[in-house]
């Protein structure tokens, strides 16, 4: 019996300044002007997330809104149970990680269009079919929804925090381990393994790679911008037709995983992936210390002191990473790191240390 390989992929992406307004517009191009519901952080996307709904509301599409804290197991319940009661049919994320997550993944549960309207560029979910929630087991991405549209609009996610900027090209550049360890799994395990979609991941990370110095500038120019942006939609989208997160998550997610565990959440997710890649190209044998001067340049941190945490608690990140997900070969192998071996490689790469 032939195998059968399906792929969702988003059916409009829309890149551009001052384009959120034509959301509306948007939808009914795509005949899904439909009750929705606005889901949004609980800060400054608030704003962002009016915005939409008075687009949605001129043109006689009817609104509902939420605000949520937390991509968590309590938010999706409260999130599910408004979009049961008003019976959306869309369910719109506008923010950051957290509403597009929550938004993504109601959308999944309850059936509904979902449509992505990034404010900040940290994450690479904003066109994935993948969902981070907590208190869901384990900190891994959950299948969610592939957004129907996406709306990115630039001037709106230039004024993120330069900090959210900076973690989002770290996430990315954790894509040139990502691949290793899926190549490594197919090579060792027989794992399904895509080359296009491989590919399209690793384009993602040499965007970043090859235009780095404009994100080392203090005031992060719009030209930069749209190529992280355009980047992590790319990212998402190898993701869709790999029908895993697979070309985006390897052993350095599994290691930002792990210190999350350790240190419960003590940094962005994408300069967590940014130290994991430096001991994950380290330990395939790559160039790590290339990775690492990049990372450094853009403002990324690149020790567990930036990063925030003890290098005690960066060993033992190290030898549970494994654990995140057995079922998923990596270069950290199925026995893992051990304690002094974990030692060796912090120390190796200068994990330890402000000296590069």
């Amino acid at each position: 019996m032939q195998n059968i390989h399906r792929i969702e992929l988003p059916k409009k992406i829309v890149i551009g300044s001052s384009i959120i307004n034509s959301i509306s517009l948007e939808l009914k191009n795509l005949n899904i002007a439909l009750n929705s519901l606005v889901v949004s952080g609980s800060s400054s996307t608030i704003i962002y997330a009016k915005t939409v709904i008075d687009s949605l509301k001129d043109s006689s599409i009817e609104s509902w809104s939420v605000q949520v804290t937390r991509a968590d197991k309590a938010e999706v319940e409260k999130v599910l149970g408004i979009a049961r009661e008003v019976k959306a049919e869309v369910l719109i994320g506008v923010g950051g990680g957290k509403a597009i997550d929550i938004a993504k993944y109601v959308a999944y549960l309850n059936n509904s269009y979902f449509v992505s309207v990034p404010t900040a560029p940290s994450h690479d979910g904003i066109a994935s079919p993948f969902a981070s929630i907590r208190d869901m087991g384990k900190p891994v991405s959950m299948k969610a929804s592939t957004p129907v549209l996406v709306i990115a609009d630039v001037d709106i996610i230039a004024k993120a925090p330069r900090r959210h900027i900076i973690a989002g090209c770290a996430d990315l550049l954790g894509k040139l381990t990502s691949v290793l360890d899926w190549r490594l799994a197919h090579k060792l395990r027989g794992e399904y393994y895509g080359d296009y979609a491989a590919s399209l991941s690793i384009l993602s990370a040499k965007h970043i790679l090859k235009n780095y110095e404009l994100f080392a500038e203090k005031k992060t120019p719009i030209e930069a911008v749209r190529i992280l942006v355009e980047a992590l939609i790319s990212s998402g989208i190898a993701m869709a037709i790999a029908g895993s997160t697979r070309p985006a998550s390897g052993s350095e997610h599994l290691i930002a995983h792990a210190i999350d565990i350790v240190a419960n959440y003590p940094a962005l997710h994408g300069e967590e992936v940014g130290i994991g890649t430096i001991i994950a190209l380290y330990l395939h044998g790559k160039n790590w210390k290339k990775l690492k001067y990049v990372l450094k340049a853009i403002g990324a941190p690149t020790t567990a002191k930036e990063l925030g945490i003890k290098v005690e608690q960066l060993v033992e990140a190290l030898t549970i990473a494994h654990t995140i997900r057995p079922e998923r070969f990596t270069i950290l192998g199925d026995k893992g790191i051990s304690r002094e071996a974990a030692e060796e490689i912090i120390r190796i790469t200068k994990l330890d240390t402000n000296t590069s």
